[in-house]
């Protein structure tokens, strides 16, 4: 097996001034040894996992890291900043930087070991001994576990030895220390004499760093406080179950997390603290006194043993508006996915095969191989199937981001009887949010010892889909269809000026939140209309209208860095050539860094603009098949060269109010910092970036 860093992938004189550009000088390394294959799609899924949540750690550490199809093999590499470099950490810049790559499938001995140097970081000793080595060969033997971290004492204790053992030893004294606690957690003790047992669960989007370094965090705080602390770490390499025992015998439970924690019923009806994955790292001495706390007061959790996918994300008293908001989001969060495959497929279709192709038999009886318009036929066809998910999956996931797995059963029966019923979205979302509350009242009843087994496998499905079901069919189905089929009349008799006000407001709602929950809607709005096999004129221009007005932002934040770059902070200006792809891809998410850095300017400026767009793209009668792509389908787009003019005004009108509004702002003392608060520093302001949606 190859080393996964070795001194050509070591630099001790880091000069970049940038987290952009210090991942970028990394990357070039990993390129010359053949570890990379593509720079800038490498850098790309980077900057994807940096924007889901900023890697600096506290004490001068930064983790840029991603899974990556241009990843030959797992590669770490390590940079040190004399003059550091801003990952967002509370405490201020990192000059301690490693990049880890890994390949998309990576196998499970590789990611281990990563694992095992994500623990390695909180170890004082370990990034003491990177601060001061000065040689690149050493400190990749270090990394590597190939040298002690420091000079061994003439009696060396069993922990520290097998510290300085290597990362891979690490692994197993880590793993040792926790099967140690497991054990020990079971012995027969008093309730006086024993020690406060807490288990953690600890995951982050890629499970490579951060997942680790929660866990290593939550474990050495445990010890300090003096309680008995077993962590399940849900990384890439997959996942050992805590034994049932230990959870049963556990006080208190922790999960410090950013996805979903997988079988999470097992920690039901204990006192739970639900937090992120970076609180694991950055304070998990807090979070053991908060779950003490919790036990003290006698507050457990009811019905699952944490909040649901959805749920987790709010704040505690978090009002009903805000979690139906939430609900519906993770339906069409879901739902998205299959309205661009099958959009895209069945648009693709009709240029392939013109507009006829919607007539063409099945090619299960007729399907010609060297015949353009089998091969039409065939891409309609699959976009009709992939359509007919899209309500069944929006109901199933609101059900799900309710009640979590129980309600994905009768969600999907809900929808997919509001598929038969012609009931639509309406429908979707009616059956998704009945699914979602049965199932709540269902496990609010409780139930006998000897019946608990089988309500997940055999009472929940049986009776949520039966309630939900009549409820469809009989009650609620026929009105809900009837104002599905009103809406789709009104939307068809759109013309004039009702058109053009109608792309204005959804233009302003593209632009208003960049991706957020206003953007969803309006997204939602126009993707229902053409979630069909023959979508209607009407429902093709919503589309169009949507489109273009999502791509107004981040053109128009590309152009400003451009013409005006002296207004905007050399990150801006990096950021800026990212939002031409992104902007061109009709990703409004690409807009995010500068609405965050000076909303005040930016969010006003891009509603103006998507407005124009959206008003222009109605009156000009542009149509189009595809609910994505931007400038990739624009010849699938009716009326393509005036599509292409609306969406350059609303860029032109953009940038102009950007660049006059920045203009027209005073620096403040000291220096310039684009739309930065006065007194707050760029790297501050970066920091303070919301997650992209």
């Amino acid at each position: 097996m190859s080393e996964m860093i070795t001194a050509d992938l070591v630099d001790l004189d880091l000069s970049a001034d940038t987290k952009e550009a210090a991942a970028r000088a990394l990357a070039e390394r990993m390129v010359a040894q053949g570890r990379v294959t593509d720079l800038d799609g490498f850098l790309a899924d980077v900057a994807a996992r940096e924007a889901q949540m900023p890697t600096g750690l506290d004490g001068g550490i930064g983790i840029p890291h991603c899974r990556s199809a241009y990843v030959t093999e797992p590669t770490l590499a390590f940079g040190r900043s004399a003059a550091g470099v801003d990952f967002g950490a509370p405490d201020g810049p990192a000059d301690l930087i490693f990049l880890i790559a890994a390949p998309a499938g990576a196998d499970d001995a590789h990611l281990t070991i990563l694992s095992a140097l994500a623990r390695q970081l909180m170890n004082a000793e370990f990034t003491s001994a990177l601060r001061s080595v000065d040689d690149a060969e050493r400190a990749a033997a270090l990394i590597r576990g190939d040298e002690p971290e420091a000079e061994p004492e003439a009696e060396p204790e069993a922990e520290p030895a097998a510290e300085s053992a290597g990362t891979t030893d690490s692994v197993a004294a880590s793993a040792a220390a926790s099967a140690d606690a497991a054990t020990d957690s079971t012995a027969p003790a008093s309730d006086d004499d024993r020690p406060f047992r807490i288990v953690a669960v600890t995951s982050c989007p890629t499970g490579i760093a951060h997942t680790y370094m929660a866990a290593e965090s939550l474990e050495n705080a445990g010890r300090a406080a003096g309680v008995e602390l077993v962590v399940e770490t849900q990384g890439s390499a997959g996942f050992t179950r805590l034994d049932p025992a230990v959870i049963a015998a556990a006080d208190g439970v922790i999960f410090a997390h950013d996805v979903p924690v997988r079988d999470k019923d097992r920690f039901a009806g204990k006192p739970t603290v639900d937090v992120g994955v970076k609180a694991g790292i950055n304070r998990p001495a807090e979070l053991i006194t908060e779950v003490r706390g919790k036990a003290d007061r006698g507050e457990v959790t009811a019905g699952s043993g944490a909040r649901t996918p959805v749920e987790r994300g709010g704040d505690a008293g978090e009002g009903y508006g805000s979690m139906l908001r939430k609900w519906l989001m993770s339906g069409v969060s879901y739902m998205v996915p299959f309205v661009a495959a099958g959009g895209l497929l069945i648009a693709l279709g009709f240029a392939i095969g013109g507009y006829t192709v919607n007539k063409a038999p099945s090619v299960m009886d007729h399907f010609v191989w060297t015949q353009g318009d089998s091969w039409a036929a065939l891409l309609f066809q699959i976009g009709v199937v992939s359509f007919g998910f899209l309500v069944p999956v929006l109901a199933g996931y609101i059900a799900y981001g309710m009640a979590d797995r129980p309600g994905l059963v009768p969600g999907f029966v809900g929808g997919m009887i509001a598929s038969t019923i012609n009931a639509g979205f309406l429908g979707g979302l009616a059956a998704g949010l009945i699914a979602g509350g049965v199932v709540l009242g269902i496990q609010r009843v409780r139930i006998p010892t000897a019946l608990r087994g089988i309500m997940p496998v055999v009472v929940i499905p049986l009776i949520s889909s039966a309630i939900v079901g009549f409820l469809m069919f009989v009650v609620i189905g026929k009105p809900i269809a009837s104002a599905q089929k009103g809406m789709t009349d009104w939307l068809n008799g759109l013309s004039g000026s009702n058109a053009v006000l109608l792309g204005a407001l959804l233009g302003l709602m593209m632009c208003f939140d960049l991706g957020g929950p206003v953007n969803k809607v309006a997204y939602t709005f126009a993707t229902a209309g053409i979630a069909v096999s023959n979508p209607s004129d009407s429902a093709m221009k919503i589309m169009a209208a949507v489109m273009a007005a999502g791509m107004v932002p981040p053109l128009a934040m590309a152009l400003a860095t451009t013409v005006r770059g002296k207004l905007f902070t050399e990150t801006e200006r990096e950021n800026g050539k990212a939002a031409w792809v992104l902007g061109a891809s009709f990703i409004s998410e690409g807009a995010i860094p500068f609405a965050a850095a000076d909303p005040l300017r930016v969010i006003p400026s891009s509603m103006v603009g998507g407005a124009i767009t959206g008003a222009l793209s109605m009156a000009f009668g542009a149509t189009l098949r595809a609910p994505h792509g931007g400038i990739f389908v624009v010849p699938l787009i009716g009326n393509p060269f005036l599509y292409l003019i609306a969406i350059a005004v609303g860029v032109g009108v953009t940038t102009t109010l950007v660049v006059v509004l920045k203009g027209m702002r005073k620096p403040a003392a000291g220096g310039t910092v684009s739309g930065a608060p006065e007194g707050i520093s760029a790297p501050a302001a970066e920091t303070k970036q919301p997650v992209a949606a």
